[in-house]
């Protein structure tokens, strides 16, 4: 009989005694006893790494831990009843969860972090049993169980060969020069054939027209906690996040004193030490959510990043935050310590395609959530509060994938309400079949889907993958990067205009900067599984995320949305204030580009206060309108009337939107 395996048998008897009274017996010194302990644990064993507890210490022992530590102590505390416990268990380290960054201890501190240990010791002993056996102790106020993380992917990747588009025909001509962009109609849809047979026309992010105004600002960071990312990749590599500090210091050596050393590009939570890449089981999934944030634009390589720049090494960065390796993800302790890391060094959004089942016990609320996945939550938390890199925004932003489980719900932490959930569609523009939905989802993205089209294989999204190579993925993984490299690229434009936002303010934005989806859903929808899509209905986020009004947004212009195909008589008293108005509207201005761009042959025309137009391609463009404001006469020297003012809108056009014309 090792120590290691079993607890010192006074210490059993007596923790025994307390845990299996019962329950109901609340009166009793055995019944509260058990309540108190039991009411210390933090989640389950279930899915929880074997041989590591998370120790949240209380105020009155903290100094002896950190004392412990700070001598060298790796396997004791300095509190007899504590050290009794580690010894019992055969414990080998007992270190700090959240490191110490002295630039910013006085934040974690202000937040109770640094009282947050992580215990390892052997795993054959039974992790209930040591979990309760911290728990009965007065100095520690909760015991967390180390629970795992999965990627919100369901399928490998397929690797292509980018000559795969040597047989399709460009519909229509790019901005940039990345050659695979034509299949990345997640960014442009033409409703080619050549990517689907179902594709939708409109249905994609409309970044087109945003990239005319912003494609990515430098001081934008978005640390992508994932996979590691091949930061070698001549598609990632000159918009790849690097710590100056450690690239030009020396090995093995903190050198910029943020607890970590060698963190060139970010840094491996998984396996501590630098990012691991390249591993042979790994997916590549890091390096394909980060493409689809910030691949280099007109580069004449490979394919476009939603905020990836105009070539002249402007794109938005990436921070790599490895929390999986080797297809196995880490637990919550890494996942804790690598958004402290991304909120410390600099990143603004924190993108986030992980979490866990949508029905996972004990996760069925925010509540749930803030109890039972404590230290992850605070470090959540700590993002948001403290991650104030970019001048635009007061803290931090964070998008989830809302889980791949074909659930009524989102999965957490993407359910939580403080976070983005993201939802995913298909070419066609309809929930993708894998999607959860409901409940905790706030937004959609395209997502891909390898069973709308199998005779194509295009309907997936097409991103970066690890040593030089560009591949096919599925999933709300995918559908999440979408809208992190977008609200990067929101911020890059308000970065150029001067414009500030709180993270409650900019949330509101993005999520208000949508296309209808509902319209659609009715009937049923063919692919892996056959979908009833009503029920569907309201339930996949405010819209389709669109990134030309998140940027008209951003720079105050009002979005006004129009039907593709039809006439359209657009009254702009609705979108100027409310009531009967004192203004008249003299002419509309458009230029030849807009035009174009929206499929108008004829040029937009005033009736009374309506603009009428019609418009045969999805799209977006800016219109100027003309007004008199005051009277129906302009004044001006010998005349005395009203003053001549221009206000621009933006046109937005898609197939459908929602009755109350696509603000949902």
């Amino acid at each position: 009989m090792t120590k290691c395996k079993f607890l010192g048998i006074a210490l059993t008897a007596s923790l025994l005694a307390a845990c299996t009274a019962d329950p109901a017996d609340g009166g009793s010194a055995g019944g509260r006893e058990h309540d108190a302990v039991i009411g210390k644990l933090i989640h389950t064993s279930n899915n929880a790494d074997e041989g590591k507890l998370l120790l949240y210490v209380n105020d009155d022992a903290v100094e002896a831990f950190e004392a412990a530590v700070e001598t060298g102590e790796t396997t004791r505390s300095g509190l007899s009843d504590v050290d009794e416990v580690l010894y019992n268990i055969g414990a080998t380290s007992i270190e700090r969860l959240f490191v110490v960054d002295k630039r910013h201890e006085a934040n974690l501190r202000a937040e109770g972090m640094h009282r947050w240990y992580v215990v390892r010791f052997d795993e054959e002993q039974d992790l209930d049993q040591a979990a309760v056996s911290f728990a009965a102790l007065a100095d520690i106020d909760r015991v967390e169980f180390c629970q795992k993380v999965k990627k919100c992917d369901w399928s490998e990747p397929r690797v292509v060969d980018l000559d795969d588009i040597a047989d399709m025909t460009r519909a229509v001509e790019y901005q940039f020069n990345d050659p695979s962009l034509p299949l990345q109609w997640h960014y442009i849809n033409t409703g080619d054939p050549q990517i689907s047979r179902r594709a939708v026309a409109g249905a994609d992010i409309n970044v087109a027209p945003a990239w005319k105004l912003e494609t990515g600002n430098r001081d934008v960071v978005v640390a992508v906690v994932d996979e590691a990312v091949d930061y070698t990749h001549e598609d990632l590599a000159a918009n790849m996040w690097i710590n100056e500090a450690e690239k030009n210091g020396e090995k093995g050596k903190d050198d910029d004193d943020n607890g970590y050393k060698d963190d060139i590009y970010g840094y491996n939570f998984h396996t501590p030490g630098p990012l691991t890449w390249n591993r042979p089981n790994d997916s590549g999934h890091g390096t394909h959510v980060a493409g689809t944030v910030a691949a280099v634009n007109n580069n004449a390589l490979g394919v476009s990043g939603v905020a990836g720049g105009s070539g002249n090494n402007d794109g938005v960065r990436i921070m790599s935050c490895q929390i999986f390796s080797n297809n196995t993800g880490a637990g919550v302790d890494a996942s804790a310590r690598a958004i402290q890391y991304a909120a410390n060094n600099g990143a603004c959004i924190l993108q986030c395609s992980w979490g866990t089942d949508a029905m996972t016990p004990g996760l069925a609320s925010d509540s749930d959530f803030e109890r039972n996945v404590a230290a992850e939550h605070q470090a959540l938390v700590y993002f948001a509060k403290y991650a104030k890199s970019c001048p635009a925004l007061d803290g931090g932003l964070i998008v989830f994938a809302a889980g791949n489980d074909t659930k009524p719900q989102a999965g957490y932490p993407a359910a939580y309400n403080n976070l983005i959930a993201v939802t995913a569609y298909s070419p066609d523009g309809l929930p993708a079949w894998y999607t959860n939905y409901g409940p905790g989802c706030n937004i959609a993205a395209p997502g891909g889907d390898a069973y709308e089209d199998p005779s194509t294989g295009r309907c997936s999204i097409l991103s970066t993958l690890p040593n030089g190579r560009y591949g096919y993925m599925d999933g709300t993984s995918m559908a999440c990067p979408h809208v992190s490299g977008i609200a990067a690229l929101g911020l890059s434009y308000a970065l150029k205009l001067g414009k500030t936002f709180t993270v409650d303010e900019y949330k509101a934005l993005l999520l208000t900067s949508v296309n209808d989806i509902n319209a659609r859903l009715v009937g049923t929808r063919e692919s892996k599984i056959t979908q009833n899509l009503a029920d569907y209905k309201g339930k996949m986020g405010t819209g389709t995320i669109d990134t030309f009004q998140v940027l008209m947004n951003v720079r105050g212009t009002r979005c006004i949305p129009v039907k593709v195909g039809g006439e359209e008589s657009i009254n702009i008293q609705n979108y100027l204030g409310s009531g009967e108005l004192g203004m008249k509207m003299t002419a509309v201005e458009m230029a030849a580009s807009d035009m174009a761009a929206l499929g108008i042959t004829e040029k937009p025309v005033v009736f009374g206060n309506n603009i009428v137009l019609k418009c045969t391609k999805p799209g977006a463009a800016i219109i100027k309108v003309n007004l008199i404001a005051g009277g129906t006469a302009a004044g001006g020297g010998a005349t005395m009337g009203g003053m001549l003012i221009t206000k621009e809108f933006a046109i937005i056009a898609r197939p459908a939107f929602a009755n109350n014309g696509g603000w949902l």
